[in-house]
């Protein structure tokens, strides 16, 4: 059977052919190839033994032997002969397939063979040579754009009104709409170079950079949450504010792209480096029970690099996690050596869905800095009082002592008006720790107590607190005060020993079911207290599992309802002095080898870390000695204990900046990295060949000898002199923003499945230019938005819309659908109601009951949808909370990705569902309540209300007969609403802002449907 080939092209609009050293395999072959010939003769199928994408192949031929390309002859070329026979089973393409090149295709593929049959590696990857830019006027964009548009037959539009162009330009680098006031600041200014001006404002505008990272945050996959099973909140918004404020400053996208890779890698990291490095921590991530670590840190490590390959390379990288990539000439290898980047990562594979998983980094306002500075100062005083006092204290240790001294009983308070220093304190999501005075509550003991208040389970927790030991003969207490007037149903006391698997429980025993019923993890400690008094909550320790010697790191105070106030906490017991680390030097010395002490400085702290078998010098030992007395001694002088209270009280503080500062998710290595290999058919447990991290090799080394490559290694090498891909596949995504379409059309794809340049000198020069001048992200966009091309009118005759239906050739100017989060602020910005702040957790505005329930967890702290109120309900939509199992509805609606994964590039679609949010959605019902108040108070009649309506909402005025119909329907409006006044005040109360006052409500209701119609128009929701 004679080897078959499929030979066929379908090339876009072939200008007449060029002389044969013109023709480019890439350019003007591999797409004839690509489109007919490689599904049966490429890299994933070999039909009769054939390939026709790789030179070699194609010149050894298939299965019959006969060479499918013999360079300068194309008569002797079994694709040439294919193509001409006229037996029906030998002809190419095969007529199944439908498909037939024409002649001026089959001559395109003659006269490259009589050319010689030039193979070309992908273009993508062939070095970024100097391109010589087209002969004429204008930008340089515009010479590569007209160039091509005079080879088909085409020209530019004239530009846009200026209304319009506004407009679009806004909308690009703001996300937001022109005020009345920015019009006629652009309208009015005649002098040369007023389009320039207006272009910078919005560059200079903080709105600038929140547009742009809303872009970036896509191929990020930024999110609020962890995604999967309990999808909880994860506190990641520091990460979408660096990248606000990167693009607002305009940081090179070199440094833009270390920071996030290897901020933590580069010498004397910033707090801002570090946070940048959230980027490689916004991946999905579990805690569910079941799940093998082993797997997840492989899992992980795979979605790092994966993403890296998007990203950067805009290459499909993940399809050679099982085997080599079948169409790209990335090998199981080289995924595995990019994964070996990630390998190493230091955040625990099964994250518990924590708020904050390790590593993190905590944030710093300036207030709590001067707070943090202040407090640190009056703790130096206060140290420098105790250690005086300590000084002249009358101290023998017990331990030293000839005769052994009896037996003691001692209580020792874990919490009396704070926590101990050193821990992390946290309570219930959404419900903070609430201290009260006697004025304002009950109190038990000192100065304040805790008040927790809830209608389901609520507790106030410490955990990585100084260890704390259980002494002989242990009994744990804590002092509860119930109101009478709202009983709890449970109150439990739960202590941590290396997991929390020590619990008390009083009252109903099944409310709070944590740990296994009726073993150490659950005590059923019997019924709930009185209530009206304070009560001494106690149960032996032994009871619980803890026996003397016992190391307790963390306790909490947990109830199920009710009204509590908690007081005093700890552990009463008996004790040796000489072996009492409360009474004896010797003791607590020997407790504190290989701690850190806190609020402790050096070298004091290192004296006591290394233990008493260490000390050596005398003065040493004096001075341990005066901190034991100052901080541990119980029988410690009342003023010394005091100022020691005092001082708990600054640590505990100075704690609590830590411990409640929000923080973020940052980026770290573990110190030993692990061995990574090629993972046998993408199995977590089946390692192969054993790799190290580097980069594709097609895409050449990262040039690292004489030591491991580490992720510094491979961001500099991404952002390289020499580097080639990179610069395309960034300056491709800018120019999608942009233009609405990239060069590469497949702006997550450059590879041979990708789709090919519409402009590939373009987009050469564009990336290029990029690269040399410094990666200048702000230069780079300016230069497209100051483009002839970015200024066309979107507006075109039939005939050229049909020349290039898809604009690809920008013969005009780009319209484009605004995607979701535009829609929003579109319209939250019209209406007035837009509020502006940046920064900061995630709002939660208006959605449809039922929404996360159904996805919910139980267990999972966003399972019920609780609504902001006020002003965050108004915020700009790069600032909603996004859950990933269940995205606010109204971005979903207009095709916001739930960033499970890195998205490239949105898709567009239009859907009736659409239409119906824009007409009833209640953001959207009260934004045109919104602006009909501006209406109602600023124009004195309905012809007025419509003319500003059109300027507010789509920047101009309206055509005649627009402007004549929306009056007739203002007038009907007004007519049904002043003969139904009940209609009128439903409506004009949709939403939480308050109605406006001083306007007649069938007025307002009118103008609210006027203003719902003309933000319902199809040129309200475009980028005209």
């Amino acid at each position: 059977m004679p080897s078959r080939l499929i030979v066929a092209l379908v090339c876009i609009g072939l200008a007449p052919l060029a002389q044969a050293a013109d023709i480019s395999f890439n350019r003007d072959i591999r797409p004839i190839l690509s489109e007919y010939c490689l599904a049966c003769h490429g890299p994933g199928k070999q039909v009769a033994r054939l390939r026709l994408d790789q030179a070699d192949a194609a010149l050894k031929g298939g299965k019959s032997g006969a060479p499918a390309v013999v360079p300068g002859k194309p008569a002797m070329s079994e694709l040439v002969k294919r193509l001409h026979t006229g037996t029906e089973s030998e002809r190419m393409p095969p007529a199944s397939t439908r498909k037939a090149p024409s002649p001026r295709e089959v001559k395109l593929l003659e006269d490259w063979i009589a050319s010689g049959a030039t193979y070309e590696g992908h273009w993508a990857f062939e070095p970024l040579a100097a391109v010589p830019v087209p002969a004429g006027e204008g930008a340089v964009i515009d010479r590569f754009l007209q160039a091509t548009l005079r080879d088909k037959g085409m020209a530019m539009r004239p530009e846009a009104p200026r209304e319009a162009l506004i407009r679009r330009v806004s909308f690009t680098l703001t996300g937001l709409p022109p005020t009345v006031a920015e019009v006629d600041q652009f309208l009015a200014d005649k002098a040369p170079g007023a389009y320039e001006r207006m272009v910078d404002r919005y560059f200079a505008s903080p709105r600038h950079g929140e547009e742009m990272a809303r872009h970036w945050l896509d191929i990020a996959r930024y999110a609020d949450t962890h995604g999967l099973h309990l999808d909880n909140e994860r506190q990641m918004w520091a990460y979408r504010d660096w990248v606000v404020n990167a693009f607002n400053r305009n940081m090179p996208f070199d440094q833009f792209t270390i920071d996030q890779l290897a901020g933590d890698l580069v010498p004397n990291p910033s707090l801002d480096q570090q946070v940048a490095t959230g980027f490689s921590r916004c991946n999905v991530t579990t805690g569910e029970g079941g799940s093998i670590s082993e797997e997840w840190v492989y899992r992980n490590a795979v979605e790092r690099a994966s993403t890296v390959f998007t990203t950067w390379l805009g290459l499909t990288g993940a399809c050679a996690q099982c085997h080599d990539h079948k169409f790209d000439p990335i090998s199981a290898r080289d995924f595995y050596s990019m994964y070996a980047f990630f390998h190493s990562a230091a955040d625990p594979p099964l994250d518990g869905n924590a708020l904050l998983t390790a590593p993190t980094v905590r944030l710093e306002t300036a207030e709590v800095k001067a707070r943090r500075d202040k407090l640190n100062a009056r703790l130096a005083e206060t140290a420098a009082s105790l250690v005086a006092l300590a000084r002249a204290a009358d101290y023998s240790d017990p331990a030293k002592a000839m005769d052994k001294p009896a037996p003691v009983t001692r209580e020792e308070a874990w919490f009396d008006d704070a926590f101990p220093a050193g821990g992390r304190v946290f309570a219930s999501p959404g419900h903070p720790t609430q201290y009260v005075d006697a004025s304002s509550g009950k109190v038990f003991s000192g100065s304040k107590a805790l008040r927790r208040t809830d209608s389901g389970l609520a507790q106030d927790v410490i955990e990585g607190m100084p260890a704390k030991s259980i002494p002989k003969g242990a009994k744990l207490f804590a002092h509860v005060y119930i109101d009478p007037a709202n009983k709890p149903k449970t109150l439990m006391l739960q202590y941590f020993k290396g997991g929390w698997l020590h619990r008390a429980a009083w009252g109903d025993y099944d409310a709070i079911p944590w740990g296994k019923a009726g073993t150490t993890e659950r005590v059923n400690a019997g019924p709930l207290p009185e209530s009206g008094k304070w009560v001494r909550l106690e149960i032996e320790a032994s009871k619980l599992g803890l026996v003397a010697g016992d190391q307790v790191t963390g306790f909490a105070m947990t109830q199920f309802g009710g009204l509590v106030y908690w007081d005093k906490a700890g552990v009463s017991g008996s004790a040796d002095p000489a072996a009492d680390p409360a009474l004896s030097l010797e003791a607590w010395w020997r407790s504190q080898r290989g701690k850190n002490q806190t609020g402790v400085a050096e070298p004091l702290a290192g004296w006591i870390k290394a233990g008493p078998s260490a000390r050596k010098v005398a003065s040493e030992i004096s001075q341990v000695r005066d901190h034991f007395i100052a901080t541990a001694w119980d029988g410690a002088s009342k003023e010394i204990k005091s100022l020691r209270a005092g001082r708990e009280a600054i640590l505990t503080e100075l704690g609590s900046f830590d411990s409640n500062a929000p923080g973020t998710f940052v980026y770290r290595d573990l110190d030993k990295p692990r061995e990574s290999f090629v993972m046998m058919r993408g199995q977590y447990d089946k390692p192969g060949e054993k790799v190290e991290p580097a980069a594709p090799a097609v895409l050449g080394t990262i040039g690292v000898k004489d030591r491991r490559a580490n992720r510094l290694d491979l961001a500099r090498w991404l952002v390289s002199p020499t580097q080639s891909l990179a610069p395309r596949v960034i300056a491709n995504r800018f120019w999608q923003q942009v233009f609405g379409v990239g060069l590469v059309k497949s702006s997550g794809d450059f590879g041979t499945q990708g789709d090919l340049p519409s402009h590939p000198a373009l987009l050469d020069w564009l990336a290029r230019d990029f690269r040399d001048r410094g990666w200048n992200v702000r230069d780079l966009i300016r230069s497209m938005v100051l483009s002839r091309a970015f200024r066309q009118d979107s507006a075109a005759p039939p005939p050229e819309w049909a020349k290039d239906p898809e604009n690809r050739l920008l013969g005009r100017g780009p319209r484009i659908r605004l995607d979701a989060e535009q829609v929003r602020d579109n319209a939250l910005f019209v209406g007035g109601l837009a509020k502006l702040d940046m920064g900061g957790r995630g709002t939660m505005p208006y959605q449809p009951p039922n929404i996360w329930e159904p996805v919910g967890f139980t267990g999972s702290n966003t399972r019920i949808y609780q609504q902001s109120k006020g002003d965050s309900l108004y915020r700009r939509s790069l600032y909603v909370f996004l859950k990933r199992t269940a995205p606010a509805p109204f971005m979903s609606n207009f095709d916001a990705p739930n960033r499970e994964t890195p998205c490239s590039r949105r898709e567009r679609s239009n859907t009736p569902l659409q239409a119906l949010q824009l007409m009833n959605d209640t953001q959207h019902v009260e934004a045109a309540r919104g602006l009909a108040a501006r209406l109602a108070r600023e124009a004195p009649d309905s012809a007025a209300r419509v003319r500003l309506a059109w300027r507010v909402v789509v920047s101009r005025l309206p055509e005649p007969d627009e402007e004549k119909s929306a009056v007739a329907f203002l007038e009907r409006m007004l007519a049904r609403y002043g003969a139904d006044k009940e209609a009128a005040g439903k409506l004009v109360r949709a939403g939480e802002s308050p109605v406006p006052a001083g306007i007649p409500e069938p007025d307002l209701a009118a103008c609210t449907m006027l203003a719902n119609l003309v933000l319902n128009l199809d040129e309200t929701i475009n980028r005209n």
